[in-house]
């Protein structure tokens, strides 16, 4: 698949309504039996209805999947039967989604559930209990009642899905740095490399192999120009799917086409972007690499250029692989200490409960929302 394909295949943001199926409504019934001509009740319970629930999963890496559906509806529980004979309940709907997938409700904005490791669930509607049969009414003094209730109805909700991509390192840069370049070389990742800016216009995600049995998981940024935070240029409409990462990448380029900026005033734009658009972002470890060493009168300027910022830059080439090794030694040393110093959150907040299932004994203590019992004849 041409990279071209790939772009238009990304998918970070969606909205879909889900509903929980409804539960199956309880039976009003009486046992016939010869020679018995006063029968118990014995109308079974509702089958519960199937819960719409979310799981991430690493081996996705878009919501391409939910943006051509948009509504997710769960199957609703069976009724019950006479001779206590409950109604089948519905098997839930899973829907995957990329690990790193935020869970918004659409109408407050309210954020409920963040879907980081491979396996995290969120039921976000929940299925409708079954209503109980009249069998569950009987008592000493009503020994043949036609009460039932109905299933209960499903939770439903309007979702917004957003996806953070999960990174060791993200890389940013100016458009045309060689950030690009940079990712072909030092990962299994194949994204689009032409000398014009902008080609890459979407996320690109890379894992790097280190000696020693290590991994880094790269992600590529599509470019940054000076007015990103007020939408020039792709904007900052990417910038989420580096919030996650430990480390930035800075990447500069240390000889720049004729009309582009100067490397330090490069490097002075896109750390002003970064802290318009969060500061805690862009108080984030970095490591700033001067890239593209291996063009004439390039390595003369990374002298000037790491005393101009004041920290220490690598230089690379990320056409001849120049530095590389000592580029990814620094950023693992970088992540490690990032882990280190990294404090857990939590993350789960809203706690959805438990999807009950029906041979749970608490499934019918229903409490003060328990649908009021109907009478009903015999069915």
């Amino acid at each position: 698949m041409s990279q071209s394909g790939t772009d238009r295949l990304f998918v970070d943001v969606v909205e879909i309504y889900a509903q929980g199926g409804r539960g199956g409504d309880g039976c009003v019934s009486f046992r016939r039996e010869k020679y018995v001509p006063k029968g118990g009740p014995d109308g079974g319970d509702g089958g519960h209805g199937g819960s719409v629930i979310l799981v991430a999963d690493e081996k996705i890496s878009t919501l391409l999947q939910l943006s051509g559906r948009h509504h997710w509806r769960a199957d609703s529980g069976k009724p019950g039967s006479g001779s206590n004979r409950h109604g089948k309940s519905a098997s839930d709907l899973i829907v995957p989604v990329p690990a790193g997938t935020l869970v918004y409700d659409a109408d407050s904005g309210r954020l409920l559930k963040d879907l980081v490791d491979d396996g995290d669930t969120a039921p976000v509607a929940r299925g409708g209990r079954g209503g109980r049969g009249n069998a569950r009414f009987a008592s000493p003094t009503n020994q043949a009642p036609r009460e039932f209730s109905p299933g209960r109805a499903g939770e439903e909700r309007k979702l917004r899905l957003e996806l953070k991509l999960i990174a060791d390192v993200g890389l940013v840069g100016l458009p045309n740095a060689g950030k690009s370049t940079m990712l072909s070389r030092l990962t299994n990742a194949h994204p689009r490399i032409a000398p014009y800016p902008f080609t890459t216009i979407t996320p690109q995600l890379g894992i790097a192999e280190l000696p020693g049995f290590r991994r880094l998981v790269f992600a590529d940024i599509p470019g940054l120009i000076e007015g990103a935070h007020e939408g020039v240029g792709l904007g900052d409409a990417f910038l989420r799917h580096i919030e996650r990462t430990r480390v930035i990448a800075h990447i500069v380029d240390m000889a720049p086409p004729e009309g582009s900026p100067e490397p330090l005033e490069a490097y002075r734009v896109v750390r002003e972007e970064l802290n318009k658009y969060s500061p805690a972002l862009a108080a984030r470890r970095e490591i700033v690499i001067a890239n593209k060493i291996d063009v004439t009168d390039a390595a003369d300027g990374v002298a000037r250029f790491r005393a101009a910022v004041g920290r220490p830059v690598i230089p690379t080439s990320g056409v001849t692989g120049a530095g590389m090794r000592e580029f990814l030694e620094a950023v693992w040393s970088a992540v490690e200490e990032a882990k280190k110093e990294q404090v857990e959150k939590p993350r789960e907040l809203i706690d959805f409960g438990p999807v009950t299932s029906f041979d749970d004994e608490e499934a019918f203590d229903f409490g003060v929302d328990e649908p009021e019992a109907t009478d009903g004849g015999e069915r």
